[in-house]
Order: C-alpha cells, then structure tokens, then sequence
C-alpha cells in the first residue's frame, strides 16, 4: 500500500537524505519517495504504519502530517485570499513602519532622519516577529536564502543581526558599517526571493518568521529593494 504525506521542516537535500533514510528504516516500509520542493513524501508499506510511529524514527527537526485527501479538499467551501489579503499583516507593518518614521522628521523634516528611522523600525519589528520562533523562522529562510542554504545556522543568527542593526540606525552608532551590513545580507537574501519567483516556487516568505504565514510574492523583493535602495542613498552621505 502506498500513502503520501507532508514533512515540514526540511530545507536541503541533507534533510531529504536524512528523512528517507529514517523511513526506511522501519520494517514494513518498502520504499520511500521524498519531493523537497513540495514536502511530499510518498511511503510504500506491506502493512499500515500510525503516524505517531512514523515520527518517532523521524528527528525532532521535522514534523510529518498526512497529506489532506483531494477530494475532501475540493469541497472546503471556505473562500480563498487574494494575494493582497495573504500580505495585508505585512501592508499593514509597513504603513505603521512608514508613519512613526515621518513624524519622527516631520519638524523640521530631514530626509536623512526619516531614512535612518525607517530602517531601524524596519529592523527592530522584522526581528521582533523572526524571533517569536527563531527555529521556525530559520527552516523557512533556508528555503530560498542563498547563503542559508549553505550554512544553515546563519538563519538561526539572522534575526539578531537584524535586531542589531535597528539598533544602530535608531542609535545612529557606526551607520556606515551597518548601511554596508545591510546591502550585504539584502543583497544575498535578494537573489534568493528573485530566484524564487522566476521558478515560480510557491514557498513561504520568511520575512515576518514563522508566526505569520506568508507567501512569497513581488511584494517580498519590493521590500528589500526598498531598503538597498534607502542603503545605496545613505553611503553617499557618509562616504
């Protein structure tokens, strides 16, 4: 008998290898097919297997969950969200993010204030949000950042540099290493998400954590564009 499931948690094929070979392992399992990309795992068994027994073998990493029947899922009556009201939390921060920053240069306005402000509360409420679930945060984030995927417990760091760098622009200590810092980890992030878009990859958005759930979508490479854009601008005031 053959049974698919949905593994969360795995972010490289690493984690694939891994899952396939805890699932083998056990007795009556015949065969294992793992799709990273959408989670799937496909078990072939000579006998039915709970799903408590399949999670024991599996590490505390990954949570498997039987994948929900098509048909059954075809009468959900309940409405589906537009893209716009999926991203409406993110919207809503942003406006919030925006507003503080002007009235913090409003009198007399000064560009430069309400760009350090933005991108300090930026910081500091991104972080916020990653690091409600630090570990949640870094699994997503290993789905698309670059360097995440290569070294994977620069997700779990990510939030606190991020939580650092709010710090400084707010503080307005050592902005230029921090508008340097800031093009880097952007920039690096950056070509993830447009990677990520042009496979048409329907993938979570990391960037609020693991708490709100996000799609990945335009609106997420608009975003760092808008704050590599803020960066690029400040360093010629510091240069």
């Amino acid at each position: 008998m053959k049974h698919t499931y949905i593994v969360s948690g795995m972010t490289c094929s690493g984690c694939k290898a891994s899952v396939e070979k805890s699932l083998t392992s056990l007795e009556d399992v015949t065969n294992v097919t793992v799709d990273l990309e959408s989670a799937e795992v496909v078990i072939d068994m000579k006998n039915h297997i709970t799903l408590s027994k399949l999670q024991e073998v599996l590490s505390a990493k990954y949570t498997i969950s039987e994948k929900k029947n098509e048909k059954l899922q075809s009468f959900d009556s309940s409405p589906k969200k537009s893209e716009i009201q999926q991203l409406f939390p993110l919207f809503l921060i942003f406006g919030y993010i925006t507003v503080a920053a002007i009235i913090s240069a409003i009198n007399p306005w000064n560009t430069n204030d309400f760009m350090l402000n933005f991108m300090g509360l930026f910081y500091i409420v991104f972080s916020f949000f990653k690091l409600l679930d630090v570990k949640g945060f870094a699994m997503s984030f290993g789905m698309y950042d670059p360097l995440s995927k290569v070294i994977p417990r620069y997700g779990f760091v990510y939030p606190f540099i991020e939580l650092a760098l709010g710090i400084f622009f707010l503080m307005r200590f050592q902005i230029f290493a921090a508008l340097l810092i800031t093009l880097i980890i952007l920039g690096i992030t950056t070509v993830g998400v447009t990677k990520s878009l042009l496979d048409k990859k329907s993938i979570k958005c990391a960037c609020l954590g693991a708490v709100l759930n996000l799609p990945m979508t335009k609106a997420t490479f608009i975003e760092n564009s808008i704050m590599i854009l803020m960066a690029i601008l400040m360093l010629f005031e510091y240069v």
